[in-house]
C-alpha cells in the first residue's frame, strides 16, 4: 500500500512549530475551515502544546482518503481536538483538506465520499502524546497577563527588581493569579508601618510557572505608599525585615 500525502508534510521535523502555528497551517489548508465555532478558535489560541498524528487511511483504485486527530493542550489542563479529513475526489486528483470538531462530524463527511467507509486499508489506535506540561501549582485567569507582569515591574520602585531575562520570559504569560501572603515582619505593625505581600504568579506559554513576589508598604520618610518587586518570596521578606527596621 501506497500513501499518497507524505505525512512529514504535516509535521516537519526540521522546523518545529508552536501551537499557534499549527493551528493556523491547518485553517489555512481547511476548505471548511470558516465553519469553525469562534469559541474553539478563540480556546486554541492559548493552547500550550500540540500534536498531530494519522488516524486511518483507505486507498482504492486511485482514490484516497486519510483522518488526522490534532491535539492542543489547553492552559487550563484540558485537551481539544480537530479531525483533517483528506481526500481526492477523481482517481489521481488533487487532495482537498476539510476539518472538523468531532467524530460525528467527520464519520458525516466521509459518508459522503466514494470510497467505503467501513473496509479502510487499516485503522490507527487514537493515542496522542503530547508534549509534557507539569500541573500548574495555581488556578490561572487568562486576562492580559503579559501585560500585568510589564505593569507589575514598571511601578516597582526598587532597584534590583527583576529585569532582563526573567522580564523576556513573562512577555509569553498566558494567565496568572495573585494572592496574598501573610505573616510580614511584627515589628512593622507596632511602628504602625502598613505592609503588604502578594505573590503574582504567572503561567508561561511553554507550560512553566514563574512568581513575582510585590512589598506593598508606606515605610518611606514621609509615609507614602511604595511598590517593590522580588524575584523570590525569600527576597521579599527580607526586604521587609531591612524596611521595617529602618523605621523601628
Amino acid at each position: 500500500m501506497s500513501v499518497p500525502y507524505e505525512t512529514a508534510a504535516y509535521e516537519p521535523p526540521e522546523s518545529p512549530e508552536s501551537p499557534e502555528e499549527h493551528l493556523m497551517r491547518l485553517l489555512g489548508r481547511a476548505l471548511n475551515s470558516f465553519e469553525l465555532p469562534d469559541e474553539t478558535i478563540r480556546q486554541l489560541d492559548c493552547a500550550l502544546a500540540h500534536d498531530g498524528s494519522l488516524h486511518s487511511a483507505h486507498h482504492s483504485a486511485g482514490l484516497n482518503r486519510e483522518t488526522y486527530r490534532h491535539t492542543w493542550l489547553l492552559a487550563d489542563g484540558s485537551a481539544l481536538t480537530l479531525w483533517e479529513l483528506v481526500h481526492n475526489t477523481t482517481p489521481g486528483g488533487e487532495p482537498r483538506h476539510e476539518v472538523y470538531v468531532d467524530e460525528e462530524e467527520l464519520r458525516a463527511a466521509t459518508a459522503r465520499l466514494a470510497l467505503p467507509p467501513d473496509t479502510p486499508d487499516f485503522e490507527l489506535p487514537v493515542q496522542v502524546q503530547l508534549s509534557p506540561v507539569p500541573t500548574p501549582r495555581h488556578t490561572y485567569v487568562p486576562d492580559a497577563s503579559a501585560d500585568h507582569a510589564r505593569r507589575l515591574l514598571r511601578r516597582a520602585e526598587n532597584p534590583d527588581r527583576p529585569d532582563g531575562e526573567l522580564a523576556a520570559r513573562l512577555t509569553t504569560a498566558s494567565a496568572h493569579q495573585i494572592t496574598q501572603a501573610f505573616g510580614g515582619p511584627g515589628r512593622a505593625a507596632r511602628a504602625r508601618i502598613g505592609f503588604s505581600l502578594y505573590e503574582h504568579a504567572f503561567l508561561l506559554g511553554d507550560g512553566a510557572e514563574v512568581s513575582l513576589w510585590e512589598v506593598e508598604h508606606t515605610a518611606t520618610p514621609d509615609g507614602r505608599h511604595m511598590c517593590e518587586v522580588y524575584a523570590s518570596e525569600d527576597t521579599a521578606r527580607r526586604a521587609m525585615e531591612r524596611r521595617a527596621a529602618q523605621v523601628s
